[in-house]
């Protein structure tokens, strides 16, 4: 790759109707993300499970963003308990992330999850969810007041610790941040293979690496795209994120 050409990394597409038309959409806050927070070229992955030729896919990117979404996964993929009535699902999506993160992490194309992305990584790697965080004994409220302006509902909800000597810590020189929180589902057990990175002050996993993976392989349960530029935690975690993804796409030459 010259050093003219940005490494082209992949954004999931959710699914949703417009009007009565079906579309793959992905958050513009995402994709702005990857342009001024990675330093990379965005594509969108729409969300077609099986359809999508995984290998073929991942011949072509440099990079992955699994994003946040309205929606959760749903709970059959983690040996979990049906839904309340009214949950949002998206099996489309669940089709494409969940093998799509595991074939790309054995690869060593760089990986970054966000919220439902990090939710998706654990249950990728055998983990389990929390469906309904805040009926759980013991958490504190993590989801986001939706009556406040978007910019109050993204805004710093709580202090998270990081791990010390770990992928996080290494790349943001933090032992400390604060991060917003936007979420109903959470970690309930950690998957095997994966590495604890930071927790929320009620013990709530919101971090983890990969420890085997070949590559940059980081879950956050917070939304560092959010304003990226402007908050220099999570411009450090996309910063590391596109050096990765640098990386990789120099090695493929």
């Amino acid at each position: 790759m010259s050093s003219q050409h940005k490494p082209l990394i992949g954004i999931s597409c959710c699914t949703d109707k417009t009007g009565l038309h079906p579309f793959h959409i992905a958050g513009e806050k995402y994709i702005l993300a990857v342009v001024n927070g990675a330093d990379g070229l965005p594509l969108l992955i729409p969300a077609l499970g099986s359809r999508i030729d995984i290998d073929q896919l991942l011949d072509t990117f440099h990079g992955l963003l699994f994003t946040g979404s309205p929606s959760n996964v749903e709970p059959h993929h983690y040996r979990g308990a049906p839904s309340a009535e009214g949950t949002h699902h998206d099996p489309q999506r669940d089709e494409t992330t969940l093998p799509l993160i595991k074939a790309a992490i054995e690869r060593g194309v760089p990986v970054l999850g966000l919220c439902r992305g990090f939710q998706e990584m654990n249950v990728a790697f055998g983990g389990t969810l929390h469906p309904r965080l805040h009926e759980v004994t013991g958490y504190i409220e993590h989801r986001e007041d939706k009556s406040r302006p978007v910019d109050v509902q993204y805004g710093p909800a709580h202090e998270v610790r990081i791990e010390p000597g770990g992928l996080l810590h290494r790349v943001s020189g933090c032992s400390t941040a604060q991060v917003n929180s936007l979420h109903t589902q959470g970690v309930k057990d950690l998957g095997p293979g994966l590495r604890p990175e930071a927790f929320a002050p009620d013990g709530l996993i919101e971090g983890f690496s990969v420890i085997d993976a070949p590559g940059f392989a980081l879950g956050v349960q917070w939304h560092p795209e959010w304003k990226v530029t402007e908050n220099a935690f999570y411009s450090a975690i996309f910063n590391a994120f596109g050096d990765a993804c640098r990386a990789y796409a120099a090695r493929q030459l």
